[in-house]
């Protein structure tokens, strides 16, 4: 039932310039309202977040994109974005699940975001679900469990590929590469070809690689939270 499943809380970044550059950035929509139409087509509630909570800065901004343009014209979504939440002002004891939507601008607040880290640890030692797609791993960077280990160490994943950042041509200017940093911490990283959806779900780890796999990602929250419900 549904109705018994706490809130899936959905976090954003709150970073809005790419890098040195001066280009403006922050979360990729589809990120986040492909995986809220699969929450809210199941019934699971969702709470919108960001690192400094009010309006967070949107990137890859697309209404040709047909849930996009519906969310946009969604008046509850629109104040639940206007208004996202603080992070550091929520108790991760209320989530079923944390989802890290993606956009460049994650890579600048994520990884070293103390809060970040402590909601990510209280939320899967609690038993909960940890995701994200595309640049939205990068909360996982330097997440760490209480033993001190990365909780991406020896667990599949996708995450936004080398190969897609050089071919965006911004390899050179985010401030690490995203899937070998994972790699690093000891994550089983899963590549596909660029561009095409690529979801891995390692038990309550599950990640997507890019934009196309935002939904399955979200699909497989879903399908996580109603088998265990």
């Amino acid at each position: 039932m549904t109705d018994k499943i706490k809130p899936v809380l959905c976090v954003v970044t709150s970073h809005p310039i790419r890098g040195d550059t001066g280009e403006p950035t922050g979360f990729a929509m589809v990120e986040l309202t492909h995986p809220l139409e699969v929450f809210k087509a199941a019934g699971i509630p969702v709470e919108i977040a960001s690192i400094r909570g009010g309006h967070p800065p949107i990137d890859f901004f697309d209404l040709s994109d047909p849930v996009n343009d519906r969310f946009w014209k969604d008046k509850a979504f629109r104040d639940a974005l206007a208004h996202s939440l603080v992070l550091a002002n929520l108790d991760p004891a209320r989530y079923s699940a944390v989802f890290f939507a993606g956009g460049h601008g994650t890579m600048w607040d994520f990884a070293d975001d103390p809060v970040v880290q402590t909601v990510i640890r209280e939320i899967w030692e609690a038993g909960g679900i940890v995701s994200a797609v595309c640049h939205g791993p990068a909360a996982l960077v330097n997440a760490k469990l209480s033993d001190g280990s990365y909780l991406v160490a020896n667990k599949k994943l996708a995450a936004f590929t080398d190969a897609e950042e050089a071919e965006v041509k911004y390899d050179k200017v985010v401030p690490y590469l995203l899937a070998s940093t994972l790699k690093d911490r000891g994550a089983l990283h899963q590549p596909a070809p660029n561009w095409s959806e690529n979801v891995v779900t390692d038990g309550r780890l599950i990640t997507g690689q890019n934009p196309a796999s935002a939904h399955g990602v979200g699909k497989a929250i879903v399908d996580k939270l109603t088998a265990v419900s």
